[in-house]
């Protein structure tokens, strides 16, 4: 038994039962499908032919009483349609659970099943262990990034690629930013996304609204305005990165939080793919 929707059986037996009484016509020969017109009855000879078509089996044949011409017992082939199962039942007739159970023990199911999960188990390495898809909540990164912004963060680099200042990274926030918003909260769970600004080893003070790295003030075109607090000087220790927000004075960042550990890291963001009209990788390196 099929276990395609009965409805599609009804109206496919009803089109060929009405192609098989409608008129013949010259380009039917042409089509990749059509129905057999129903014989008036076989002829009797051995060769089994009808009307000039093509051999027919008569097992199962009957005569007629009245001619004794043997009498096609399934006229038109429409018989060969059948979406009943077993004990008589149509597949909309059994129950849901039923219907499934059906349908897994279909071939067309078991290739299905097997077609989802290897895509399944696909997509869930991607996610694991190359690039994952990361959602814009805030405005803490503007105006690089706004919120609805959609984003891939690739997670291989950064096994065998030390970071660099200015990369635009996703990560599990430290402890201390747990402390500060409280550790029970949905947001201390949350990843976040913040450009790095330092690392391991460097000197860093913002100073009159500017950053500066290793004595040096930094062109920094990506942020919204210049930060309205003083940070530093301090070192970045060993191991760490110090990051902060684009939109310097709308964030959480590593100006109140502190540094962060490289090993938190979970990507590097890539490019944004959603909506359309932000598809790109501006601003982010």
């Amino acid at each position: 038994m099929s276990p395609s929707p009965p409805n599609f059986m009804v109206l496919l037996r009803a089109a060929l039962a009405l192609a098989a009484l409608g008129p013949s016509a010259p380009g039917w020969g042409a089509m990749a499908f059509c129905a057999p017109r129903r014989p008036p009855s076989y002829r009797g000879g051995r060769s089994g032919i009808v009307g000039g078509g093509r051999p027919r089996s008569t097992t199962g044949a009957r005569k007629n009483a009245d001619s004794g011409d043997l009498v096609d017992p399934n006229p038109g082939g429409l018989g060969q349609w059948d979406d009943d199962n077993d004990d008589g039942r149509s597949f909309e007739d059994l129950s849901f659970p039923e219907q499934v159970r059906e349908w897994f023990s279909s071939p067309e199911g078991r290739e299905d099943v097997r077609t989802y999960t290897v895509s399944l188990g696909v997509a869930l390495l991607l996610r694991l262990l190359i690039i994952e898809p990361r959602y814009i909540p805030s405005l803490s990164m503007y105006p690089t990034f706004e919120v609805g912004d959609q984003l891939a963060v690739e997670k291989v680099t950064k096994r065998i690629r030390p970071f660099s200042r200015r990369e635009v990274v996703v990560f599990n926030p430290p402890e201390r930013f747990r402390d500060i918003v409280g550790g029970g909260s949905q947001k201390a769970k949350e990843a976040l996304i913040k450009r790095i600004v330092a690392i391991e080893g460097d000197k860093v003070e913002i100073m009159g609204g500017k950053l500066f790295v290793n004595g040096e003030v930094q062109d920094e075109p990506f942020t919204a305005e210049d930060a309205e607090y003083e940070f530093g000087p301090v070192i970045v220790p060993k191991g760490d990165v110090l990051v902060l927000g684009d939109n310097r004075n709308h964030s959480l960042d590593g100006h109140i939080w502190g540094f962060l550990p490289a090993e938190n890291v979970i990507g590097r963001a890539v490019f944004v793919y959603w909506p359309p009209w932000r598809v790109g990788s501006a601003g982010m390196y």
